[in-house]
């Protein structure tokens, strides 16, 4: 992650929607409202064969209503703290404010190379507009349409000029991606920044405050990973901001991308069913499954609550009993390495191969034990078992009557499969086959 690029200004002056067509997507959620992009959000650009991070980051403003200001404020500085170059954009038709000097100031105090970017200057009188910004004495100003693209070439030009290397294509890439998902103010935000040391998301009390997906790389304890902390997820009913329901868009897809999802569940209210819906989809999309219950310090308890709880969780998220559920609390720091210990014994789990001969070895004389039951007069014999290459743990078995495999045997098959080779908190797929 050598070059990296910050893109900063006040709110709604287009750092959004030019964030995204460097990247080539729709990442970052774009609206008319000030104010929607709150933490740093990271992605990975190209221009003449030289790579770089991208950073969008939230308007920076002194002096607001909005009561996410000073955590904005200060994940603009760790932004431009992190960059090899500043894109500063401005407003054409604003023209130069006040608050565009004053954050001209802090700029020129990072010392690092800017690029004013005069944003909305998709004509040419417009583009005249642009000159007033070398006021700032800033350096060169780069009339641009983030919208439509004119202008960006001959920013990126000179951009990718002062880069000290060509870059990596995608520095994530091949890691394993690990998202935290949940309701909304369940403590996923709190438990990413727990984890990294760090304020990486911004946190309060208000349900929604992350709204974008979070990617983050985690290097701990001998493990690389990378964390992706999400916007809660609530019932189509409940949403009824165009601004959440593209959150909610962004965590399904986190959920998409990722190999294991920790869902993040509040103690106190317990598995509830927009949870239940989180975890079947999960388990649809063979995704690794941990289930953390945050705010467990909260709770009255004895030493049999927590087993109790348990229980009730997985009675209602049967059949999808595999999945390891553990009781900690993001504020106190309790027990939560060992969920992200788990996270990681679970994607091992997920990418296991096991040869043909052990599962052969082991199953066989299960299926010689409990054989299938006869249909219509006919019996069926399973001869051997082998592992197919799959993203989730796959497996085939080859018989002469493959219709007629019941789906009761097809769960006692896959218990047996669990009983010998662990798959703690994986999905397992069986298909039977025609020898």
């Amino acid at each position: 992650m050598s070059n990296i690029v910050a893109i900063v200004g006040r709110p709604n002056v287009g750092k959004s929607t030019f964030f995204n067509r460097l990247v080539e997507k729709r990442e970052a959620i774009m609206d008319d409202m000030p104010g929607v992009t709150r933490d740093r959000h990271y992605g990975y650009a190209q221009w003449t064969g030289k790579y770089f991070t991208v950073i969008d980051t939230g308007g920076y403003v002194t002096g607001s209503e909005d009561k996410f200001e000073s955590q904005i404020r200060k994940q603009v500085e760790v932004a431009l703290e992190e960059a090899t170059a500043v894109i500063f954009m401005v407003d054409c038709r604003d023209g130069l404010t006040g608050f565009d000097r004053d954050f001209a100031n802090i700029i020129r105090k990072s010392k690092k190379p800017v690029f004013i970017a005069a944003n909305k200057a998709d004509t040419p009188d417009k583009s005249v507009l642009a000159s007033e910004f070398y006021g700032m004495k800033l350096g060169e100003v780069y009339p641009i349409s983030a919208e439509n693209g004119s202008g960006t070439g001959e920013l990126l030009d000179d951009l990718v000029k002062v880069f000290p290397q060509e870059g990596v294509e995608d520095p994530h890439a091949g890691i394993p991606k690990i998202a935290i998902l949940g309701r909304p103010n369940v403590g996923k935000s709190s438990f990413l920044n727990v984890l990294l040391g760090q304020e990486r998301s911004i946190v309060t009390d208000e349900a929604g405050t992350t709204r974008d997906a979070i990617h983050s790389r985690y290097k701990m304890f001998g493990n690389d990973f990378i964390l992706i902390d999400t916007a809660g997820i609530r019932k189509k009913s409940k949403v009824h901001e165009d601004i959440e329901f593209y959150s909610v868009l962004r965590s399904l897809r986190a959920m998409e991308e990722c190999d294991v999802c920790i869902v993040v569940v509040d103690a106190q209210r317990g598995l509830e069913s927009q949870d239940v819906s989180i975890i079947a989809l999960a388990q649809k999309q063979g995704k690794g499954i941990v289930i953390m219950v945050n705010k467990w310090d909260l709770m009255e308890k004895d030493s049999k609550t927590a087993d109790k709880i348990r229980k009730e969780m997985l009675e209602s998220l049967a059949p999808i009993t595999y999945v390891p559920i553990l009781f900690a609390s993001a504020l106190n720091k309790q027990r939560i390495y060992q969920v992200m210990e788990k996270a990681v014994e679970v994607y091992n789990n997920k990418i296991k191969k096991i040869p043909t001969s052990q599962l052969n070895d082991a199953l066989l004389p299960e299926i010689i034990h409990y054989p299938p039951a006869a249909t219509k007069g006919k019996h069926i014999q399973i001869k051997y078992v082998t592992q197919v290459n799959a993203a989730t743990p796959t497996f085939a078995f080859f018989c002469n009557l493959p219709q007629y495999i019941q789906e009761s045997y097809q769960r006692f098959l896959e218990n047996k499969l669990r009983e010998n080779f662990d798959f703690t908190g994986v999905p397992v797929r069986l298909f039977f086959r025609k020898k």
